[in-house]
């Protein structure tokens, strides 16, 4: 072994929540590790600015702005790391969701659930569907279900049970929206299975909406917001992890090749100019980064790998004199319907949504741009870019004021698209990969804070079971 070659049980790669989590559930379980990370700061997409400015502080959230709790592995780790006093729920007294129509804000009419509405006469008498199109939806009680497990495109579910409207006014905007992709090449299965278990299970997603809200009004009332941040933002999970993590912590060390040795180790050479043997991998590097990394040693998984989309998103957020925004900013924000043909995406009341965003008697509002629907926004630059969103704001919310504060984050290629057929190309990478190296994070199996903590958590178990079994032989 070369002087400067180390060695270390596990090294996960990459910094994010994800190998965050992967680096902490070890550690509990007794696992040594090294966690390596090319840039400067740990977190991945999870960032916060805190903006001490004359006017007060402003928290600008650059990546997520909260997790969700009905996926219960965020919000666990939050408690287990002492951050429960932290937590932030949503102002939910003011929860409502604006849907841009014909130009206009058109409230989602209430009892909405995501696309399927669960009390009737807000939804009859909201002007947001037409009335062939709420005839359309209506059929869904009728429709024969499909009982077969094979994946579809989120498109062809939604006009399949309700129709080409509710997939451009509803659909499009809030669930494609989620993941930035094109609902035509979106899979159902691998980011809305609960749709296809409903119609399954009763026969129609309206029944089984129903079904599922009275089972809800059942039972007792969550302590938690559906949506939950920190009171100084996403960030507070990071730095609450960090002190609590025990293992060799590398910031700015890159990985630029890894070789497999005959014993099933890996030796990897760093950013550096040193090198580290590991018994066991993590990788939670972007997708086409890990494929890169593994070319190598494994041709099959590297191809798969490579063949994840991205596409490259961004937000800018505004802060205003309350009293320079004419409208109330009586809800959490505004979705935009691919058909509208609007250089933005969707808009944020950040300062509604939650409390502590900003000062007293000021506004922060945050737009989102990029991805598959604006990428032509996502080149623009800065100047450009905070021209075209002002007069977004000016024609949606009819504010002309200048902002007091502004602040533009962008995320190239840094979204995975979950295309049709998405669970089985993992399965298969999975399959394909090398002994004693995983794979994990945001490209696989969820995009969101919860879903990348459960796969590191998940991840991480399958690596400590390795290496006791290791020493066993």
């Amino acid at each position: 072994m070369q002087a400067d070659t180390t060695h270390t049980p596990v090294a996960i790669i990459g910094g994010g929540i994800s190998g965050l989590s992967a680096a902490w559930s070890l550690q509990k379980q007794g696992v040594q590790y090294t966690l390596l990370e090319q840039s400067e700061r740990w977190g991945g997409k999870i960032r916060t600015e805190l903006v001490d400015s004359p006017h007060g502080q402003f928290v600008v959230e650059a990546g997520p702005d909260s997790f969700i709790t009905q996926k219960p592995w965020a919000l666990q780790l939050a408690r287990e790391i002492g951050l429960e006093d932290r937590l932030l729920g949503t102002n939910d007294h003011l929860r409502n969701t604006f849907v841009l129509n014909r130009g206009r804000l058109t409230p989602l009419p209430d009892g909405v659930m995501l696309i399927v509405p669960t009390k009737f006469m807000p939804f009859i008498t909201s002007p947001l569907i037409s009335w062939p199109g709420k005839l359309r939806m209506a059929q869904e009680l009728f429709l024969p279900a499909r009982t077969d497990d094979a994946d579809e495109s989120l498109a062809d579910f939604v006009r399949r049970r309700l129709g080409d409207e509710v997939l451009d006014k509803l659909a499009e905007p809030l669930l494609a929206g989620i993941y930035n992709t094109e609902p035509d090449k979106q899979s159902l299965l691998a980011t809305f299975p609960r749709f296809r278990e409903l119609e399954m299970k009763y026969g129609s997603l309206t029944r089984g909406m129903l079904a599922g809200k009275r089972s809800r009004a059942s039972a007792p009332p969550s302590k938690y917001s559906v949506f939950t941040s920190f009171k100084s933002g996403m960030r507070e999970l990071v730095d609450g992890l960090l002190p609590r993590l025990d293992g060799d912590l590398r910031l700015n060390t890159g990985v630029r090749s890894i070789t497999q040795n005959a014993d099933e180790s890996y030796t990897l050479s760093l950013s550096d100019h040193s090198r580290l043997t590991a018994d066991h991998l993590i990788l939670t590097t972007p997708a086409y980064v890990t494929a890169r990394l593994l070319a190598d040693i494994c041709d099959v998984a590297a191809e798969l790998l490579a063949d994840i989309r991205y596409v490259s998103t961004g937000t800018l957020s505004l802060a205003y004199r309350r009293e320079d925004v004419p409208h109330p900013l009586n809800g959490f924000g505004v979705v935009i319907p691919r058909s509208e043909n609007r250089p933005i995406n969707a808009i944020t009341w950040s300062s509604t949504k939650f409390n502590y965003r900003a000062p007293e008697n000021y506004a922060l509002i945050r737009t989102f741009f990029g991805g598959s629907r604006t990428p032509q926004t996502f080149d623009l630059s800065d100047q450009a870019l905070l021209r075209t969103v002002r007069n977004e704001l000016q024609a949606v919310l009819g504010i002309t004021a200048e902002p007091v504060l502004t602040r533009t984050y962008r995320w190239r290629e840094a979204n995975a698209q979950y295309d049709v057929g998405h669970l089985s190309r993992v399965d298969t990478i999975e399959s394909a990969l090398p002994a004693n190296i995983y794979v994990t994070g945001s490209a696989f199996r969820g995009v969101g804070v919860p879903d990348c903590v459960n796969q590191a958590q998940i991840t991480a178990a399958k690596v400590a079971a390795g290496l006791k079994q290791r020493m066993m032989s």
